[in-house]
Protein backbone atom coordinates (compact mmCIF):
# COMPACT_ATOMS: atom_id res chain seq x y z
CA UNK A 1 0.00 0.00 0.00
CA UNK A 2 1.30 3.44 -0.95
CA UNK A 3 -0.13 6.33 1.08
CA UNK A 4 -0.44 9.42 -1.12
CA UNK A 5 -0.29 12.73 0.80
CA UNK A 6 -3.22 14.74 -0.59
CA UNK A 7 -5.08 18.04 -0.21
CA UNK A 8 -8.63 17.62 -1.50
CA UNK A 9 -10.20 21.11 -1.36
CA UNK A 10 -8.50 24.00 -3.18
CA UNK A 11 -9.35 27.08 -5.25
CA UNK A 12 -7.67 29.27 -7.83
CA UNK A 13 -8.38 32.65 -9.36
CA UNK A 14 -10.82 30.92 -11.71
CA UNK A 15 -13.29 31.17 -8.83
CA UNK A 16 -12.67 33.04 -5.56
CA UNK A 17 -9.06 32.01 -5.00
CA UNK A 18 -6.14 34.42 -5.01
CA UNK A 19 -3.65 32.09 -6.66
CA UNK A 20 -2.99 30.56 -10.04
CA UNK A 21 -2.91 26.81 -10.46
CA UNK A 22 0.89 26.94 -10.64
CA UNK A 23 1.11 28.99 -7.44
CA UNK A 24 -1.24 26.55 -5.71
CA UNK A 25 0.83 23.57 -6.87
CA UNK A 26 4.08 25.24 -5.78
CA UNK A 27 2.67 25.86 -2.32
CA UNK A 28 1.37 22.31 -2.09
CA UNK A 29 4.71 20.82 -3.13
CA UNK A 30 6.54 22.87 -0.50
CA UNK A 31 4.20 21.41 2.14
CA UNK A 32 4.98 17.87 1.06
CA UNK A 33 1.75 17.14 -0.78
CA UNK A 34 1.98 14.68 -3.65
CA UNK A 35 -1.56 15.24 -4.87
CA UNK A 36 -4.15 18.02 -4.83
CA UNK A 37 -7.75 18.19 -6.01
CA UNK A 38 -8.72 21.43 -7.72
CA UNK A 39 -12.29 22.19 -6.64
CA UNK A 40 -13.06 25.66 -7.95
CA UNK A 41 -16.62 26.90 -7.46
CA UNK A 42 -18.91 25.82 -10.30
CA UNK A 43 -16.20 25.68 -12.95
CA UNK A 44 -13.56 23.36 -14.39
CA UNK A 45 -11.75 26.15 -16.25
CA UNK A 46 -8.95 26.34 -13.66
CA UNK A 47 -7.69 22.97 -14.88
CA UNK A 48 -6.41 24.55 -18.08
CA UNK A 49 -2.68 23.78 -18.31
CA UNK A 50 -2.99 21.07 -15.66
CA UNK A 51 -0.45 18.70 -17.23
CA UNK A 52 2.22 21.39 -17.52
CA UNK A 53 1.71 22.39 -13.88
CA UNK A 54 1.94 18.74 -12.78
CA UNK A 55 5.26 18.36 -14.58
CA UNK A 56 6.56 21.67 -13.23
CA UNK A 57 5.92 20.85 -9.56
CA UNK A 58 5.98 17.04 -9.60
CA UNK A 59 2.53 16.40 -8.19
CA UNK A 60 -0.82 15.03 -9.32
CA UNK A 61 -3.90 17.22 -9.78
CA UNK A 62 -7.28 15.52 -9.46
CA UNK A 63 -9.98 17.27 -11.49
CA UNK A 64 -12.86 18.42 -9.33
CA UNK A 65 -15.46 21.09 -8.76
CA UNK A 66 -17.31 22.48 -5.74
CA UNK A 67 -21.00 22.82 -6.43
CA UNK A 68 -21.73 26.15 -4.77
CA UNK A 69 -25.44 26.78 -4.24
CA UNK A 70 -27.81 28.43 -1.80
CA UNK A 71 -28.47 25.08 -0.07
CA UNK A 72 -25.01 23.63 0.36
CA UNK A 73 -21.57 23.10 -1.13
CA UNK A 74 -20.94 19.68 -2.66
CA UNK A 75 -17.49 18.53 -3.74
CA UNK A 76 -17.19 16.44 -6.89
CA UNK A 77 -13.95 14.62 -7.71
CA UNK A 78 -12.66 12.65 -10.66
CA UNK A 79 -14.86 14.20 -13.35
CA UNK A 80 -13.43 15.10 -16.73
CA UNK A 81 -16.72 16.62 -17.90
CA UNK A 82 -18.89 19.39 -16.51
CA UNK A 83 -22.04 18.33 -14.66
CA UNK A 84 -24.51 21.19 -14.37
CA UNK A 85 -24.92 22.24 -10.75
CA UNK A 86 -27.75 24.67 -11.59
CA UNK A 87 -30.31 21.86 -11.70
CA UNK A 88 -29.82 21.03 -8.00
CA UNK A 89 -33.00 21.33 -5.94
CA UNK A 90 -33.37 21.43 -2.16
CA UNK A 91 -35.48 18.26 -2.10
CA UNK A 92 -33.68 16.39 -4.88
CA UNK A 93 -29.92 16.69 -4.72
CA UNK A 94 -29.86 12.99 -5.57
CA UNK A 95 -30.58 13.79 -9.23
CA UNK A 96 -27.32 15.70 -9.46
CA UNK A 97 -25.45 13.06 -7.46
CA UNK A 98 -26.67 10.38 -9.87
CA UNK A 99 -25.33 12.34 -12.82
CA UNK A 100 -21.93 12.73 -11.16
CA UNK A 101 -21.83 9.00 -10.41
CA UNK A 102 -22.93 8.20 -13.98
CA UNK A 103 -19.78 9.97 -15.17
CA UNK A 104 -17.61 8.04 -12.66
CA UNK A 105 -17.19 10.92 -10.22
CA UNK A 106 -17.42 11.03 -6.44
CA UNK A 107 -19.49 13.38 -4.29
CA UNK A 108 -18.74 14.68 -0.83
CA UNK A 109 -20.30 17.11 1.64
CA UNK A 110 -18.06 20.16 2.01
CA UNK A 111 -17.85 21.71 5.50
CA UNK A 112 -21.51 20.77 6.22
CA UNK A 113 -21.81 22.74 9.47
CA UNK A 114 -19.92 25.91 8.59
CA UNK A 115 -21.89 29.08 9.29
CA UNK A 116 -24.20 29.81 6.36
CA UNK A 117 -25.95 32.81 4.84
CA UNK A 118 -25.50 35.73 4.97
CA UNK A 119 -21.93 35.16 6.18
CA UNK A 120 -21.18 32.37 3.72
CA UNK A 121 -23.85 31.70 1.12
CA UNK A 122 -24.84 28.04 1.15
CA UNK A 123 -21.88 26.93 3.25
CA UNK A 124 -24.19 25.21 5.75
CA UNK A 125 -25.59 21.99 4.25
CA UNK A 126 -29.39 22.08 3.88
CA UNK A 127 -30.05 19.63 1.05
CA UNK A 128 -32.35 16.76 1.99
CA UNK A 129 -30.47 13.47 1.84
CA UNK A 130 -32.91 10.61 1.38
CA UNK A 131 -30.31 7.90 0.92
CA UNK A 132 -26.88 8.23 2.56
CA UNK A 133 -25.60 5.40 0.37
CA UNK A 134 -25.36 8.01 -2.39
CA UNK A 135 -22.78 10.05 -0.44
CA UNK A 136 -19.18 8.95 -1.05
CA UNK A 137 -17.48 11.04 1.62
CA UNK A 138 -17.86 13.82 4.17
CA UNK A 139 -15.29 16.56 4.66
CA UNK A 140 -15.16 16.26 8.45
CA UNK A 141 -12.12 18.52 8.91
CA UNK A 142 -12.10 21.89 7.15
CA UNK A 143 -9.55 24.68 7.43
CA UNK A 144 -6.36 24.83 9.49
CA UNK A 145 -6.12 23.33 13.00
CA UNK A 146 -9.39 21.64 12.07
CA UNK A 147 -9.79 19.17 14.93
CA UNK A 148 -10.72 21.81 17.52
CA UNK A 149 -13.30 23.75 15.50
CA UNK A 150 -16.92 23.39 16.56
CA UNK A 151 -18.31 22.97 13.04
CA UNK A 152 -15.78 20.21 12.36
CA UNK A 153 -16.64 18.45 15.61
CA UNK A 154 -20.25 18.37 14.41
CA UNK A 155 -19.20 17.06 10.99
CA UNK A 156 -17.09 14.34 12.64
CA UNK A 157 -20.11 13.34 14.75
CA UNK A 158 -22.29 13.29 11.63
CA UNK A 159 -19.89 10.87 9.98
CA UNK A 160 -19.72 8.68 13.10
CA UNK A 161 -23.52 8.61 13.37
CA UNK A 162 -23.84 7.46 9.76
CA UNK A 163 -21.27 4.70 10.39
CA UNK A 164 -23.28 3.62 13.43
CA UNK A 165 -26.37 3.39 11.21
CA UNK A 166 -24.54 0.98 8.91
CA UNK A 167 -23.56 3.30 6.07
CA UNK A 168 -20.11 3.06 4.52
CA UNK A 169 -18.96 6.62 3.97
CA UNK A 170 -15.41 7.91 3.88
CA UNK A 171 -14.11 10.92 5.80
CA UNK A 172 -11.62 13.49 4.48
CA UNK A 173 -10.04 16.80 5.38
CA UNK A 174 -9.75 19.90 3.22
CA UNK A 175 -8.02 23.19 3.85
CA UNK A 176 -10.44 25.02 1.54
CA UNK A 177 -7.27 26.64 0.28
CA UNK A 178 -7.75 30.00 -1.41
CA UNK A 179 -4.42 31.83 -1.10
CA UNK A 180 -0.73 31.36 -0.36
CA UNK A 181 -0.90 32.72 3.16
CA UNK A 182 1.52 31.45 5.79
CA UNK A 183 -0.01 29.91 8.91
CA UNK A 184 1.35 28.62 12.19
CA UNK A 185 -1.74 26.49 12.70
CA UNK A 186 -1.52 22.76 11.95
CA UNK A 187 -2.35 21.82 8.36
CA UNK A 188 -4.24 18.58 7.78
CA UNK A 189 -3.39 15.91 5.22
CA UNK A 190 -5.64 13.26 3.72
CA UNK A 191 -3.56 10.19 2.84
CA UNK A 192 -5.10 8.03 0.11
CA UNK A 193 -4.14 4.35 0.04
CA UNK A 194 -3.10 3.21 -3.42
CA UNK A 195 -3.32 -0.54 -3.82
CA UNK A 196 0.14 -0.96 -5.34
CA UNK A 197 3.35 1.02 -5.46
CA UNK A 198 2.97 4.58 -6.65
CA UNK A 199 2.54 4.60 -10.46
CA UNK A 200 4.51 7.04 -12.57
CA UNK A 201 1.75 8.15 -14.95
CA UNK A 202 -0.07 11.20 -13.57
CA UNK A 203 -3.47 10.24 -14.98
CA UNK A 204 -3.11 6.80 -13.43
CA UNK A 205 -2.24 8.29 -10.04
CA UNK A 206 -5.32 10.51 -10.27
CA UNK A 207 -7.55 7.55 -11.11
CA UNK A 208 -6.01 5.41 -8.36
CA UNK A 209 -6.47 8.22 -5.84
CA UNK A 210 -10.17 8.56 -6.69
CA UNK A 211 -10.53 4.79 -6.49
CA UNK A 212 -8.88 4.78 -3.05
CA UNK A 213 -11.33 7.37 -1.75
CA UNK A 214 -14.30 5.54 -3.26
CA UNK A 215 -13.27 2.44 -1.28
CA UNK A 216 -12.64 4.37 1.92
CA UNK A 217 -8.87 3.81 1.93
CA UNK A 218 -8.01 7.14 3.52
CA UNK A 219 -6.38 8.53 6.65
CA UNK A 220 -6.59 12.07 8.03
CA UNK A 221 -3.89 13.72 10.16
CA UNK A 222 -2.26 16.96 11.26
CA UNK A 223 0.96 15.07 11.97
CA UNK A 224 1.99 11.41 11.78
CA UNK A 225 0.55 8.86 9.38
CA UNK A 226 -1.76 6.44 11.20
CA UNK A 227 -2.84 3.18 9.57
CA UNK A 228 -4.61 0.05 10.75
CA UNK A 229 -5.14 -3.56 9.76
CA UNK A 230 -7.37 -6.14 11.42
CA UNK A 231 -6.32 -9.75 11.86
CA UNK A 232 -9.17 -12.25 11.95
CA UNK A 233 -8.86 -16.05 11.73
CA UNK A 234 -5.41 -15.78 10.12
CA UNK A 235 -6.65 -13.31 7.49
CA UNK A 236 -5.77 -9.61 7.29
CA UNK A 237 -8.02 -6.69 6.35
CA UNK A 238 -7.14 -3.05 5.73
CA UNK A 239 -8.87 0.31 5.91
CA UNK A 240 -12.07 0.25 3.87
CA UNK A 241 -12.18 -3.56 3.83
CA UNK A 242 -14.97 -5.78 5.04
CA UNK A 243 -14.21 -8.40 7.73
CA UNK A 244 -16.41 -11.50 7.35
CA UNK A 245 -18.55 -12.65 10.25
CA UNK A 246 -16.85 -15.17 12.57
CA UNK A 247 -17.38 -18.81 11.76
CA UNK A 248 -20.24 -20.54 13.55
CA UNK A 249 -18.00 -23.62 13.88
CA UNK A 250 -16.83 -23.70 17.54
CA UNK A 251 -13.55 -25.25 16.39
CA UNK A 252 -12.89 -22.14 14.30
CA UNK A 253 -14.11 -19.51 16.76
CA UNK A 254 -11.90 -16.49 17.44
CA UNK A 255 -11.20 -14.59 20.62
CA UNK A 256 -12.06 -11.19 19.21
CA UNK A 257 -9.97 -9.50 16.56
CA UNK A 258 -6.47 -8.09 16.60
CA UNK A 259 -5.94 -4.56 15.42
CA UNK A 260 -2.46 -3.76 14.14
CA UNK A 261 -2.11 0.03 14.30
CA UNK A 262 0.94 1.67 12.78
CA UNK A 263 2.21 5.14 13.66
CA UNK A 264 4.67 6.77 11.26
CA UNK A 265 6.13 9.96 12.70
CA UNK A 266 8.80 10.21 10.02
CA UNK A 267 6.43 11.37 7.25
CA UNK A 268 6.82 14.89 5.79
CA UNK A 269 9.75 15.54 8.11
CA UNK A 270 10.29 19.18 9.03
CA UNK A 271 6.84 20.23 7.79
CA UNK A 272 4.97 19.74 11.06
CA UNK A 273 5.83 19.44 14.72
CA UNK A 274 4.25 18.34 17.99
CA UNK A 275 5.54 18.92 21.51
CA UNK A 276 7.34 16.01 23.17
CA UNK A 277 4.74 13.91 24.95
CA UNK A 278 3.06 10.55 25.28
CA UNK A 279 0.12 10.14 22.96
CA UNK A 280 -3.09 8.16 23.43
CA UNK A 281 -3.82 5.56 20.77
CA UNK A 282 -7.37 4.24 20.56
CA UNK A 283 -9.40 1.81 18.51
CA UNK A 284 -13.01 2.96 18.55
CA UNK A 285 -16.18 1.74 16.87
CA UNK A 286 -19.92 1.58 17.16
CA UNK A 287 -19.55 -0.32 20.44
CA UNK A 288 -17.35 2.41 21.96
CA UNK A 289 -13.65 2.39 22.76
CA UNK A 290 -12.42 -1.13 22.06
CA UNK A 291 -8.77 -0.63 23.00
CA UNK A 292 -6.53 2.14 24.31
CA UNK A 293 -2.87 2.60 25.19
CA UNK A 294 -0.16 5.21 25.65
CA UNK A 295 2.42 5.48 22.85
CA UNK A 296 5.50 7.53 22.07
CA UNK A 297 6.56 9.45 18.99
CA UNK A 298 7.97 6.50 17.05
CA UNK A 299 7.49 4.57 13.84
CA UNK A 300 5.92 1.54 15.45
CA UNK A 301 3.20 -1.12 15.07
CA UNK A 302 0.94 -1.75 18.07
CA UNK A 303 -1.11 -4.95 18.42
CA UNK A 304 -4.38 -4.28 20.23
CA UNK A 305 -7.29 -6.62 20.94
CA UNK A 306 -10.76 -5.72 19.63
CA UNK A 307 -13.50 -7.68 21.42
CA UNK A 308 -16.26 -9.37 19.41
CA UNK A 309 -19.88 -8.48 19.86
CA UNK A 310 -22.07 -6.41 17.55
CA UNK A 311 -19.25 -4.73 15.65
CA UNK A 312 -20.21 -2.72 12.59
CA UNK A 313 -16.97 -0.78 12.15
CA UNK A 314 -13.74 0.27 13.86
CA UNK A 315 -11.15 3.02 13.30
CA UNK A 316 -7.90 4.06 14.95
CA UNK A 317 -7.47 7.47 16.58
CA UNK A 318 -4.37 9.26 17.90
CA UNK A 319 -4.87 11.91 20.60
CA UNK A 320 -2.42 14.35 22.14
CA UNK A 321 -1.65 17.96 22.98
CA UNK A 322 -1.40 20.50 20.16
CA UNK A 323 -0.80 24.22 20.88
CA UNK A 324 -1.74 23.58 24.48
CA UNK A 325 -5.03 21.87 23.60
CA UNK A 326 -5.85 18.17 23.90
CA UNK A 327 -7.05 17.23 20.44
CA UNK A 328 -7.52 14.48 17.93
CA UNK A 329 -4.32 14.40 15.88
CA UNK A 330 -5.00 11.63 13.39
CA UNK A 331 -7.65 9.05 12.54
CA UNK A 332 -8.15 6.29 10.04
CA UNK A 333 -11.22 5.59 8.04
CA UNK A 334 -13.26 2.57 9.05
CA UNK A 335 -12.72 -1.14 8.71
CA UNK A 336 -16.14 -2.80 8.51
CA UNK A 337 -17.42 -5.97 10.20
CA UNK A 338 -20.21 -8.28 9.13
CA UNK A 339 -20.85 -9.65 12.60
CA UNK A 340 -23.14 -6.75 13.50
CA UNK A 341 -24.97 -6.69 10.15
CA UNK A 342 -26.44 -10.14 9.68
CA UNK A 343 -26.22 -11.79 6.29
CA UNK A 344 -25.30 -9.53 3.38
Amino acid sequence: MYWLASELHTHTDHSDGKQTLSELAEGAAKLGFECIALTDHNTLSGLDGRENVEREWGLTIIPGMEWTTFYGHMLTLGLQDFVDWRTAELSNIHKGISEVHRKAGLVGLAHPYRIGSPICTGCHWEYEIRNWNDIDYIEVWSGTFPSIKTDNLRAFSLWTDRLNEGYRIAATSGRDWHAQVATEEPVSVTYLGLRADKPQERNQISQDAVDALSHGRSVVTIGPLLTMEVESANSWFGIGDNVPAPSSDPDESIDGYWGHVKTVFSVRQGLWELPEQNFTLKIVGNTGTAAERSVGAADEVYRMNIPEGGLLWARAELWGTVHGVRALIAFTNAIYFNEGRGTE
